[in-house]
């Protein structure tokens, strides 16, 4: 019997032209796993085309429920986001489709996983690192760094196609290279491959407007959280994939999520795209909103810090390793009472606070109030800032003494 190899496959050219081409050069059966983590319509009629390209079979895993509860929501709970833009929509999915690749590997006996992913991006990276955690044993072939693999262009591959029999409607024109999911949609190539060049928005918008195409009228939504878990929206309890799509629906229309980046790969190269995440923006401003009021001076501090870990962790594809399980740990023991209601308002690309509860905030209107209480006195203050600055006093006076000081 021929070995078998898993392809990660999402239908469109590069992967459909890799199965001939694992056949050819390998001689592998070839087992085709589409992973859905929300893109849609995008998954009509891959089946068909999988084999019609001579896979012996596809999975169809639908995964979105697991993507929100395991990956998504601890990136949102620790406000994980990369250079400052970024809320990480492709970076989360990848440790969870390698996953379902080993799994679907071990289940079918393979040799090998096959990607599609180019020599030039982070994705590879994310996939073999999974890969590497989870199956040190499996080989691992990356069809764009393999020496057999000739083809450079959207018009070689479509000729390779044709040259073993398959005929399908793909075009040689430029689009940009897109990577959906529940979470968001990334845009790359064209206008964006110039940063002088401004993004050609009413092209390349997918999941919303831009602010001056919002409406006129803003709009408030209210989001309940629970140990820093979304439960509810607009009064409604929902599971958290229903919560992202429906706040999709809503910061689509208002012109909300959409980033302009030109973000450091983990391969040392600048690169820029834009992100469209409407539903995941207002999921993590409505987040950040309540650790506001509940979280101390500082364990906010290192939380913040925290977070920037999280999002370079993800980005590179480190999700499977004890650092990740260690932050992770640290951000979960933060969240046990970040539990509330959060009204915002939705308006032209802005997100605008609307009014925040919980039964454990840390505001405490008496002691922030102008009007003095009981709680504080202003007198302790005059002791507080005499220790506070001391360091600070003693190094003026020794540069005062060595005439160092105007």
């Amino acid at each position: 019997m021929k070995e078998k190899v898993v392809l990660a496959y999402s239908g469109g050219l590069d992967t459909t032209a890799i199965i001939p081409w694992l056949k050819e050069n390998f001689d592998y059966e070839v087992i085709c796993v589409c992973i859905d983590c929300g893109q849609g319509e995008e998954l009509d009629g891959l089946e068909e085309r999988a084999k019609f390209c001579g896979a012996e079979k596809l999975y169809i895993l639908d995964v979105t429920d697991e993507f929100c509860d395991e990956y998504i929501v601890p990136c949102v709970q620790a406000h994980a986001v990369y250079e400052n833009k970024y809320l990480l929509g492709t970076s989360m999915a990848r440790p969870l489709i390698a996953k379902k690749l080993v799994e679907i590997a071990r289940k079918e006996g393979a040799a090998a996983i096959c990607h599609g992913a180019t020599g030039k991006g982070n994705d590879q990276i994310r996939f073999e690192l999974g890969i590497k955690a989870l199956a040190p044993d499996l080989k691992i072939i990356a069809a764009w760094r393999n020496d057999k693999w000739t083809m450079d262009s959207r018009e070689s591959e479509i000729a390779y196609c044709k040259a073993h029999g398959i005929d399908l409607p793909f075009s040689a024109d430029s689009s940009y290279s897109r990577d959906r999911n529940l979470w968001h949609i990334s845009h790359e190539g064209l206008e964006l491959e110039d940063p002088a060049n401004e993004p050609n928005f009413e092209h390349l918008l997918v999941l919303g407007v831009t602010p001056e195409r919002a409406p006129e009228e803003g709009e408030y939504v209210t989001l309940t959280f629970e140990k820093g878990i979304p439960t509810s929206l607009n009064g409604r309890k929902m599971k958290v994939s229903d919560i992202i799509r429906e706040l999709n629906t809503l910061g689509g229309k208002h012109g909300i999520g959409i980033v302009d980046i030109v973000e450091n790969r983990v391969v040392g190269m600048k690169s820029r795209g834009v992100y469209e995440t409407p539903g995941g923006t207002i999921l993590y401003e409505a987040h950040q909103q309540l650790e506001e009021l509940i979280l101390d001076r500082d364990t906010y501090a290192v939380k913040k810090d925290m977070g920037n870990k999280l999002s370079q962790i993800v980005y590179e594809g480190k999700w499977f390793t004890p650092l990740r399980e260690a932050v992770s740990a640290f951000i979960e023991s933060t969240q046990q009472y970040v539990t509330g209601e959060v009204k915002l308002k939705l308006y032209k690309g802005n997100i605008m606070k609307a009014g925040t509860t919980s039964p454990y905030s840390l505001y405490n209107e008496s002691i922030a109030s102008f009007t003095t209480g009981n709680l504080y006195d202003h007198h302790d203050a005059e002791g507080f800032i005499n220790l506070f600055g001391l360091s600070t006093k003693v190094r003026a006076m020794k540069m005062q003494e060595l005439g160092e000081l105007d």
